[in-house]
């Protein structure tokens, strides 16, 4: 009587299928896991949650409320109760004449005082006082840092006083024997943009003297021994490698300059006219001397998403690495 042959016994064929006992704590396993999970988030959220409460509270509720505004016709005066007038602020902005006016200057100020002014400035003055003696560099930061430290009124009075008709300026230029002009009355945008970058340059200038010491020498040398010039150094080297501490600052400095009142108020007002009227002192004119505060709350969430659209930009730049 002849048997089939045995099948060779293979490295599966020692494994029993799971029993219910395993099949039972499978999904025990899983939920163990879960809630170990949850206990670290709890645990990491813990000692932020005093911060969250904060930001909470005179943050993210104050901007619900704001945003609530925008859509309503709330008045400052003459008004018992507001209503729900939906989108008609936001058409009514992108109507007026006034308001694009705004937000042109506000661009033009912006670009000139910040991206421009205080950028390149400040990498510069951080760029020659690395190279100056000690003496220099103390004198150059003491006089840059007194200008960012004064408060804004003060800063815009002393502008002022430089730009007015009779002020230093023109005293200047007439000892040199050149045309001098109203400043203030002639070119404001001009004059209030030199103010926020005589003002605002030591914080660039303390960003990139920071980045700019993180720089390896060795690197610099090679270059230096390789015939690299000055400019071809700043341009493949030194910029690339500070391209971070760039996009931060550029942010910063940036949502700073969008929300510029007191020193433009000081010097100018927004005149002539509305020559220098950019929006937060728009915003003003229409909440505090027009009594529109539904409108005006509309117009600050516009700048809002103006600014929030920079930080975008620059996030994106700080994300990519060199």
């Amino acid at each position: 009587m002849t048997t089939a042959p045995r099948q060779a016994a293979g490295p599966d064929a020692t494994k029993s299928a799971p029993g219910p006992a395993a099949r039972r704590s499978a999904p025990q396993r899983h939920l163990r896991t879960r809630n170990r999970h949850g206990n670290r988030i709890l645990t990491h959220l813990l000692p932020l949650s005093p911060a969250l409460t904060l930001l909470l509270l005179f943050l993210a509720v104050p901007i619900g409320y704001c945003a609530y505004i925008a859509f309503t016709d709330l008045q400052l005066t003459g008004q018992a109760h507001s209503s729900f007038v939906g989108f008609t602020n936001f058409r009514t902005a992108f109507k007026d004449a006034e308001f694009l006016n705004a937000v042109w200057l506000t661009l033009v100020f912006t670009v000139l005082s910040s991206l421009i002014g205080q950028n390149t400035l400040g990498l510069a003055l951080a760029t020659l006082m690395q190279r100056a003696s000690k003496p220099i560099r103390t004198l150059t930061g003491a006089i840059v840092i007194t200008a960012w430290v004064l408060p804004e009124v003060v800063a815009g009075f002393l502008l002022y006083a430089f730009f007015r008709r009779e002020g230093t300026l023109n005293a200047i230029l007439d000892w040199l024997q050149l045309p001098s002009q109203n400043w203030l009355f002639t070119l404001p945008i001009l004059a209030v943009s030199f103010a926020n970058v005589w003002r605002g340059t030591a914080f660039s200038m303390l960003v990139y003297s920071a980045a700019l010491n993180e720089i390896p020498k060795e690197i610099t040398e090679a270059a230096e021994v390789d015939g690299a010039g000055g400019w071809r150094r700043m341009w493949h080297i030194t910029l690339p490698m500070i391209r971070r501490s760039i996009g931060t600052n550029l942010m910063l400095n940036t949502l700073q300059t969008l929300s510029v009142f007191g020193l433009i108020w000081v010097m100018t007002r927004g005149g002539p006219g509305n020559k220098s009227q950019t929006l937060p002192l728009y915003m003003y004119e229409q909440a505090f001397q027009n009594s529109m505060i539904g409108y005006a709350t509309a117009v600050a969430l516009l700048l809002l998403l103006v600014g929030s659209l920079f930080s975008v930009i620059y996030m994106r730049l700080l994300r990519t690495e060199v």
